[in-house]
């Protein structure tokens, strides 16, 4: 009886910091100068990340909120894991853009 509340207090008090702590595409937003970029559209951006991208695409991909042209640079990049991470991006992309868009 004791372990159930005691995991209950515990998602209480430790679940909302790591909602608002944000994922790296979340606080990228955030931080842009983008126009829609607020804090429900951002953390509907996150949700599809975390749904879509591994944890090092999501930060590769928060670079491009401040470098946009790096995102060229990888578009346009020969490099065969540049390729696969822009069609997993661009699927993401294309997720975002419906499910929050």
């Amino acid at each position: 009886m004791k372990k159930p509340a005691l995991a209950a207090a515990l998602a209480v008090l430790v679940l909302p910091s790591l909602a608002a702590a944000g994922g790296p595409i979340e606080r990228a937003c955030l931080r842009s100068d983008r126009q829609a970029a607020n804090a429900s559209t951002c953390n509907c951006i996150q949700q599809v990340a975390d749904m879509t991208l591994r944890s090092g695409d999501q930060r590769r991909a928060a670079k491009f909120f401040a470098n946009p042209d790096e995102a060229q640079e990888v578009r346009f990049s020969g490099r065969s894991s540049d390729s696969a991470f822009w069609r997993r991006y661009k699927s993401f992309g294309e997720a975002a853009q419906a499910y929050c868009g």
